[in-house]
């Protein structure tokens, strides 16, 4: 069921976006290489419970810890471990934050030292094609709007659309409806309504869309083994636009 949230729901949402938001900056500084994501996970974990929030991934239908941490050719949903970033790497951290019942969800894609032309341009590429998605979030546009932008600019940069994952509802649940695809048709789909709260999150590759479930039952991998990025805002829907909750 998609929910039109209140003014008091909004501010409890942003509340939570920005603890997001701001872990993500208390990360950033980490993230270079020689670090573990198991330490990157251990950082943001106590900084979200500095905040008076609580991790909004760990025990999600299972899910072992607090945030995802995915390394080149690992679209979403990478479980932090021992592994050690190496120079060169991309590495996506898609974080989440519970504050009084509402969650926030950002994720974002970094650099590990000295990264390939191909990889940097990867980033911007697939950054620029969030943002080109959210200019289409107003009021009587559709869910389809947003998915066609990104799918036209991510095609036209020549990179692939991952369809089996897509962005969604935020609110009392970090994972709500509706279904907001990468991909689609232009003037289809659930109508954006004032009050409604999305999370938007690209998901492109260099090569191939195609993707894999590794045995961990989580850790989702380009079929052909090409880097992927991932980009993602949550934000509410307004009077004549969009405001990101995932920010500053």
């Amino acid at each position: 069921m998609i929910t039109i949230k209140s003014d008091r729901e909004i501010e409890l949402l942003r509340k939570a976006g920005k603890i997001v938001y701001d872990t993500h900056q208390y990360l950033k500084p980490f993230i270079k290489e020689g670090i573990t994501t198991r330490k990157l996970d251990d950082l943001a974990e106590k900084y979200i419970i500095s905040r008076d929030a609580t991790p909004s991934f760990k025990g999600y239908d299972g899910y072992p810890t607090s945030i995802c941490t995915s390394i080149n050719d690992e679209v979403v949903h990478g479980i932090p471990s021992d592994r050690v970033l190496q120079d060169g790497d991309i590495i996506s951290i898609d974080i989440g934050a519970c504050f009084k019942g509402y969650h926030g969800d950002s994720a974002w894609t970094y650099t590990v030292g000295n990264v390939s032309r191909e990889n940097e341009k990867l980033l911007s590429d697939t950054e620029k094609s969030l943002f080109i998605g959210l200019e289409q979030v107003k009021p009587g546009n559709r869910i389809g709007d947003i998915g066609a932008a990104i799918q036209k600019y991510a095609e036209s940069c020549g990179l692939g659309v991952v369809r089996e994952l897509c962005g969604h509802g935020v609110g009392t649940s970090v994972h709500e409806d509706p279904d907001v695809p990468n991909y689609g048709t232009p003037n289809t789909g659930v109508r954006l309504k004032k009050g409604m709260v999305i999370a938007v999150e690209p998901m492109l590759t260099l090569g191939s869309p195609e993707i894999l479930l590794l045995d961990d039952d989580w850790t989702i991998i380009t079929k052909d083994g090409r880097p992927s990025a991932h980009f993602e805002h949550t934000v509410v829907v307004t009077d004549d636009g969009y405001k990101i909750l995932t920010g500053e």
